[in-house]
């Protein structure tokens, strides 16, 4: 196995084909197959699955996937010590988010990023748990993580970069706004309230939880893994929603009232990497930039 083949492994993986792969390689496709071929020959598996004309990742080839990315990764690393290079000018950079951080502080970072680095590719896989995040980048398979907890982490062996914190809010159903004018409530009065839940193990699920548990009649219309059916709901009168200030914006865009919660809990935001000297000029940068985003919110906090 050298890093050749593992580069062709994960151009079919990232192109979703042979022949995409082929063209991006600027090889002709046989020649790719035969690589892929000789591969799966060496570590004794089936790296893919032909299915007709499209090819699906084998378990053995998820596997692979981390470590490839971690060994393409540490070769250019490599490189970058020896050779001297004035700013980034190509690239990828892999990253790792949960869904409410990756609506912000992610989009501005990545937005501030790309100004700077516009011919580096940002490639950005979702991940539910914090363990997720974690695995994410023990494992190779991101460079960079971005999580959300209700209290900062320590993972060992994991470098840990504290970003913001999130207090929770309430994304309020126009049909069912019966609250004060002010841009704060109260959790008893959600009282009698319907609201749009997202899955358990969340901070937002545990508050909403806990509401009920103090003995808050509040009913759950709606429980959703996916947050991205959030504001829909919420929007088509389902209920209201508790999620993180990172939603208020697009709430707010979309016509919707939010209100804080208290007493406040917050979602603690953290950015997650291996050792500096590990990672590449791209995620290396990447860092410099969410420090910048990390200064500016201890500023805005006082």
């Amino acid at each position: 196995m050298d890093v050749r083949q593992l580069k062709y492994f994960l151009a079919v993986v990232d192109y979703e084909g042979f022949n995409r792969a082929a063209e991006q390689l600027l090889i002709a496709q046989p020649s790719l197959s035969q690589t892929i071929k000789t591969l799966e020959q060496e570590v004794g598996v089936p790296l893919f699955h032909r299915v007709g004309r499209r090819v699906v990742l084998s378990e053995a080839g998820r596997e692979l996937v981390g470590p490839a990315r971690a060994v393409v990764r540490d070769l250019e690393v490599a490189r970058s010590a020896v050779v001297a290079v004035k700013g980034l000018r190509s690239g990828r950079l892999d990253l790792t988010a949960m869904p409410s951080p990756g609506i912000e502080p992610l989009t501005s970072m990545i937005a501030a990023f790309s100004r700077r680095y516009p011919a580096v590719v940002v490639n950005v896989d979702a991940a539910f748990t914090t363990d997720d995040v974690v695995a994410s980048i023990r494992s190779g398979s991101s460079e960079i993580g971005i999580l959300g907890s209700d209290r900062p982490i320590r993972p060992a062996g994991v470098e840990v970069m504290q970003l913001e914190r999130q207090p929770l809010v309430l994304i309020i159903n126009p049909e069912a706004d019966t609250f004060g004018p002010g841009e704060a409530i109260g959790r008893e009065d959600l009282d009698g309230h319907r609201v749009v839940a997202s899955q358990r193990g969340s901070l937002m699920r545990w508050l909403v939880d806990d509401i009920v548990a103090s003995g808050v009649n509040v009913e759950i219309a709606v429980e959703v893994a996916h947050r991205t059916s959030i504001l829909p709901l919420v929007l088509a009168g389902v209920g209201h929603a508790v999620m993180p200030s990172s939603w208020s914006p697009l709430a707010r865009q979309s016509g919707l009232r939010v209100a804080r919660i208290e007493p406040v809990a917050e979602l603690h935001v953290a950015v997650l990497s291996r050792q500096a000297a590990a990672l590449t000029p791209a995620a290396q940068a990447f860092l410099a930039v969410a420090a910048e985003h990390a200064a500016s919110r201890a500023d805005l906090n006082g």
